[in-house]
């Protein structure tokens, strides 16, 4: 059998019999016939957004059998996180789904509230609702212009990183990071918007329609666009379901979940909006779901500015939240209090609990528990970029080498959110 490696130095094509091919790529593939050829496609190509590896058999130009490879990016996050208290593992979240921070900060935010039986004050769940869908509007940018980028359409790149831009001056001016964020914290949030929060948000509710027509008149009936996402990619609502897949990767596929509407967190139960859902089941479906996702994410943050409510901002709970910055001046007990909780902790009850949430890219579930101490015993997370991408194979079946980069896009994976 031929094996194909790129990026190897001196000869890159290797004959090697069906067992020794199988010992070296130890995936547990199965080869069909030693007549095809095996490519592997990564961890360095830039379509597979990020260090994925792909090891794919080929009869000519068609895949015949695909197994994703990953661990080139793995961090020990989830471990890492148990040796930190509560609030300090906050951090490494930022770095899972990094086009996505505020989602995972509210997974894991969302967690330790329910384990210590708290609850965060109304203005602080608007401004978490806010938050949380820009950040779904910023990442479906990211997608949509890497993707159209890998079809060839550059245009559509440059206007969307232009308006994610934007996005980032917000968070930004919010959290004063705009990645990494870390703004959400046990109780509430780290402080109170400023004051040009709410005109510059308005001025974005304002002009983002028209960017997102911009988009659709650029990619939603060219015809290069449709050849290469239409019928290409197709997987059932079923195998959805049985691959557990969420996010846009399941309602492409008709399937009508989403977590926001089964199982509401935040201000989402006093919410109107619609959940876009296609039937096809392709690249394109895909595509339509989170295009109209951008729209109803609109269609949130600007009920929840027009009904932004006063008041604080954190929890009362001063065993968690600590105390105004403006007591440290003036009271030394506040100063202690202050100086605990940053070094030592709170501590949390013992027991576990589980928090879903829906994220860009599907269910991000958290299970925290913890022993009594101020530090997690144990934590761990349901990424949808790790289940979504199992589902490549199924995705990928009897089409084309060159529709494997369609397919990649269309799921949307973030590999920080893989490898943990």
């Amino acid at each position: 059998m031929t094996i194909f490696i790129p990026g190897q130095q001196g000869d890159s094509v290797q004959e090697l019999t069906v067992e020794e091919l199988r010992n070296k790529i130890g995936t547990g593939m199965e080869i069909e016939s030693e007549d095809n050829m095996l490519l592997s496609m990564g961890p360095q190509h830039p379509s597979t957004h990020g260090v994925l590896r792909l090891l794919v058999e080929l009869d000519g130009e068609r895949v015949v059998n695909l197994a994703p490879d990953i661990g080139f990016l793995h961090t020990g996050i989830e471990k890492n996180m148990e040796a930190k208290t509560y609030t300090k593992a906050l951090v490494m979240t930022d770095r899972m789904d990094y086009l996505s921070p505020m989602s995972n900060n509210l997974g894991y935010i969302l967690a330790i509230e329910k384990l210590l039986g708290i609850e965060a004050p109304p203005r602080a769940q608007a401004i978490r609702t806010i938050l949380v869908e820009l950040a779904r509007i910023g990442s479906h940018l990211v997608w949509l212009g890497t993707h159209a980028l890998d079809l060839a359409a550059m245009t559509v790149f440059l206007y969307c990183f232009r308006e994610r831009e934007y996005i980032l001056d917000i968070f930004e001016m919010v959290s004063g990071q705009r990645m990494m964020v870390s703004y959400f914290r046990p109780g509430g949030v780290w402080r109170d918007v400023p004051a040009e929060f709410e005109p510059q948000m308005r001025k974005f509710l304002k002009f983002m329609p028209s960017r997102i027509a911009d988009y659709e008149g650029l990619l939603k009936k060219n015809p290069i666009f449709m050849k290469r996402t239409k019928e290409v990619g197709y997987i059932s609502g079923e195998d959805a379901i049985s691959w557990g897949l969420t996010g846009p990767s399941l309602r492409g596929s008709g399937v009508d979940w989403d977590i926001r509407k089964v199982y509401p967190y935040l201000l989402y139960d006093q919410l109107d909006f619609d959940v876009p859902v296609y039937n096809e089941g392709d690249v394109y479906a895909r595509y339509l779901c989170r295009m109209d996702e951008m729209r109803e994410s609109l269609r949130i943050i600007q009920q929840v500015m027009d009904n932004m409510p006063d008041g604080p901002v954190n929890s009362d709970d001063r065993k968690v939240v600590p105390p105004p910055r403006a007591e440290l001046g003036r009271s030394m007990e506040a100063v202690i209090h202050h100086f605990k909780l940053w070094t030592e902790g709170f501590k949390a009850p013992e027991g576990f609990v589980k928090v879903s949430i829906e994220s860009p890219r599907g269910e991000f579930m958290t299970y925290l528990r913890g022993d009594g101490g101020p530090k997690p015993a144990r934590v761990h997370f349901r990424t949808p970029s790790y289940v979504n991408l199992a589902a490549l194979p199924t995705m990928s079946k009897d089409l084309y080498v060159a529709d494997l980069v369609s397919i990649i896009g269309s799921i949307d994976i973030v590999l920080g959110e893989i490898d943990r």
